[in-house]
């Protein structure tokens, strides 16, 4: 999944090029590149869907040559998980109705590629011949705020592979600080990563059964996918379908929910915040991203320049954000309540050019 706009990366993510597409860690490559080489070494690259806007359909295109153009499916409007889930799912019903699928953000930190990938193939394998919905639970290192969570039913155990996995209870959205505290220490709650493994027929069968409104207007498309037709039907059915998550539309409703424990060191790496909290910090924490920089008496604080050639100067600053583009000079608290609300703010002081 490929189509965020990345608005909490502002201002390096924009809309016409959103945090998927870039390389915010340093590596050389974007997030969409290394979760595509991820998931290459266990999946043939024809099996490879992405499923984003239409308006980076040549983004991914230029990122991801090897890709097929049947298989980068393009969204008209944002319509959340859902829509998107159940748009890759009936395509693929057509071509391969056995198929087995992981479905993933483009979007996030994996440390330990090896234990996730073997983690992944452990649920494939078990999706294969069962019908649960798994979603993969992340065991929680600390009280965060900035993700769901899984509370698991420990009556409800099965190993996989040595992996355990566990029915589900209760899904929590994104808690405040003292109740992600009770979560952690209950030791029932996993963070929710937003990874999912199924085989096809049980997921098309759960689409129809909690969102059949949505699972049908993709199902009566059969016989338009993979033909010149396929974009002016999809361009109707998202006119006239809501938005809604698979989390929200199936996962909380379904009898089929499980969640698969995993420990391989991931972040969706959605705020700055959480980019500086994974990434390494000089001796008075601060994270710096620049070709140069003096510092002086600053601390806690995150500094990222995109140009490489220019010297950053920082005197007497802790807890702040400064983030430095060809058009943005950016400067504020690091306090993520404190810049949530800085994009939506260039619409209402008409400063759209800079989204």
């Amino acid at each position: 999944m490929a189509g965020g706009i990345g608005s909490r990366f502002w201002p390096i993510s924009r809309n016409s090029r959103p945090k998927q597409f870039l390389d915010i860690l340093g590596t050389g490559s974007s997030f969409l590149q290394d979760t595509f080489r991820r998931f290459q070494k266990i999946i043939p690259v024809e099996n490879i869907i992405v499923v984003t806007s239409e308006q980076y359909g040549a983004l991914v295109k230029e990122q991801l040559p090897l890709m097929k153009d049947e298989n980068i499916l393009l969204e008209p409007h944002r319509r959340n998980t859902a829509p998107c889930i159940a748009y890759a799912t009936y395509k693929l019903l057509k071509k391969n109705p056995n198929a087995n699928v992981v479905v993933a953000p483009s979007d996030h930190l994996i440390i330990n590629e090896n234990l996730f990938l073997e983690t992944i193939e452990s649920a494939l394998e078990y999706a294969s011949a069962h019908d649960h919905l798994f979603t993969l639970g992340i065991k929680p290192t600390r009280p965060e705020t900035g993700y769901g969570y899984i509370q698991i039913n420990k009556g409800e155990k099965m190993e996989i592979n040595r992996h355990a996995a566990y029915g589900v209870k209760t899904f929590t959205e994104k808690p405040d600080a003292e109740l992600a505290k009770v979560l952690v220490e209950s030791g029932e709650f996993l963070w929710n990563s937003g990874i999912f493994v199924w085989n096809l027929k049980a997921i098309s069968r759960e689409l129809e059964r909690h969102l059949p409104e949505i699972a049908n207007s993709f199902k009566d498309g059969g016989r338009f996918y993979y033909t010149p037709e396929e974009r002016d039907y999809i361009k109707g059915i998202y006119e006239a379908c809501n938005g809604i998550s698979i989390d929200y539309g199936v996962m909380e409703k379904t009898d089929k929910s499980w969640v698969f424990e995993a420990s391989f060191g991931w972040s969706d790496l959605g705020t700055w915040h959480s980019l500086y909290c994974q990434s390494s910090r000089d001796e008075n924490e601060n994270m710096v991203q620049a070709g140069a920089a003096m510092l002086d008496g600053v601390k806690k604080s995150l500094i990222v320049t995109e140009c490489k050639d220019k010297l950053v100067v920082v005197k007497g600053l802790e807890n702040y954000m400064i983030v430095d583009t060809a058009d943005v000079l950016m400067i504020c608290p690091r306090n993520e309540s404190d810049f949530k609300n800085v994009t939506t703010d260039l619409t209402v002081n008409e400063l759209n050019k800079y989204q």
